[in-house]
């Protein structure tokens, strides 16, 4: 299981997803989850929406900014209308949502728990306590704004919640998941997403335990003794019993799954990882597509299709190891703010229509169009691995925008 998968820096970004992505963004988002459906299963969706990288990477892959907080809200929200919608055939729903839909998510839950038979309270608590831990217990200045719980038929949950520090107009995003999870309080998140702020107070962590136990004891003590040591030690230095340091060993989070993001919207060389780029490259432009074009079905489908068709390949078909470098997977559709490109919505739109379409064949048993999107990721990684491909990313940048006008390039400031 993915559990406290790593950290990232999220510039607090405001306003609203256009329409015309919005809409896009809620058909490709589905089509990846039941893509996983098919392949993997319920368990493999939640363990991958509990991964703060890979969530990263779904949010560039839909066109969104590709290291902004939005990323939380807008594919949250895109996957909510998409999934919901096909609730009892995915046998998933999302709860919740940000602002006052946060605070429906108890009524939501009582309502599937209902439909379902699921023990409704337990889940409520799940809720709750999630949402306490990361608004109390973890002191880090961020203000929890947003809160969804995605939920199986089988009872197996994430959550995804998002708190905000309108001081340093950052973000930081709080995964959570209920397989294998010992306990709410001691170690919980699956992973944490947000800038380093330096030392916090963390009383979910194991090394809190006696700390935790000392609180607790602090309630029964009389009040004047506690004002007299309070007096006692005024004027002193403190410094919390238990402290948080993202770099450090307390959070016990895998080094490799770190993330920093920076506050610049521009997508630079030193962002992605160039020989993974390139091996996409040459899965598009250099391999022969004519295999790829006569079992997708598509006739006169052109490389730049499969740039982004093999980066949607790799978010359903990849291993963790393959996020490390989110903003790589805006290279599928570009970014709604216009970085690395603006979005190319006619390839996001072929995108869909064949992803849809294989979708569809899987359904009646013609498994051709889906095993081909597969390849496509396998054929990548052995370019990677046996070529050493290495992406001309000032060339690639000056490539997409020229041709953005011909691909239905579009930002959201237009």
């Amino acid at each position: 299981m993915l559990r406290r998968t790593g950290h990232a820096d999220l510039p607090l970004h405001t306003g609203t997803v256009p329409r015309w992505l919005a809409d896009r963004m809620k058909l490709l988002g589905t089509q990846i989850v039941e893509s996983l459906l098919i392949n993997y299963g319920k368990k493999e969706v939640l363990r991958r929406l509990s991964d703060p990288l890979w969530f990263q990477s779904l949010g560039a892959v839909l066109g969104m900014d590709w290291h902004s907080s939005g990323i939380t809200t807008s594919v949250m929200y895109a996957l909510k209308r998409g999934i919901n919608e096909r609730a009892r055939e995915f046998g998933l729903c999302i709860c919740g949502g940000r602002g006052k839909y946060s605070r429906k998510t108890p009524d939501e839950l009582l309502y599937l728990s209902e439909a379902t038979g699921l023990d409704g309270t337990s889940l409520v608590n799940a809720s709750k306590l999630t949402a306490k831990v990361d608004g109390c217990a973890v002191q880090d200045g961020f203000q929890l704004y947003m809160h969804n719980f995605i939920l199986s038929d089988e009872g197996d949950w994430v959550v995804v919640q998002q708190g905000m520090n309108t001081g340093t107009k950052t973000a930081r995003r709080y995964h959570w998941s209920s397989e294998n999870l010992r306990s709410f309080v001691e170690e919980p998140h699956s992973g944490v997403t947000g800038e380093n702020q330096g030392k916090i107070l963390n009383l979910t962590a194991s090394e809190a335990k006696d700390t935790r136990g000392s609180i607790l004891s602090l309630t029964q003590e009389n009040p004047d003794r506690m004002m007299r040591e309070i007096a006692r030690i005024s004027g002193q230095d403190y410094a919390p019993q238990v402290e948080l340091d993202f770099e450090g060993t307390k959070i016990q989070v895998r080094n490799d799954r770190n993330l920093i993001m920076p506050s610049r919207h521009e997508v630079r060389a030193e962002d992605v990882d160039l020989k993974r780029l390139g091996s996409v490259l040459a899965t598009a432009y250099e391999n022969n597509n004519q295999d790829f074009e006569s079992l997708l079905l598509t006739p006169g489908l052109g490389p730049r299709t499969l740039q982004s068709l093999t980066l949607v390949s790799e978010v359903i078909y990849g291993t963790p190891d393959r996020f490390n470098d989110p903003a790589r997977f805006s290279f599928a559709h570009g970014g709604k703010d216009g970085h690395p490109f603006p979005v190319t919505t006619k390839i996001y739109d072929e995108s869909i229509r064949i992803l849809g379409d294989a979708i569809e064949k899987s359904r009646l048993g013609y498994n051709d169009k889906s095993d081909c999107i597969r390849r496509l990721n396998v054929t990548a990684r052995q370019i990677e691995e046996n070529c050493s491909p290495m992406a001309d990313f000032d060339a690639l940048i000056a490539h997409e925008r020229g041709h953005s006008k011909e691909w239905g390039g579009r930002t959201c400031f237009e």
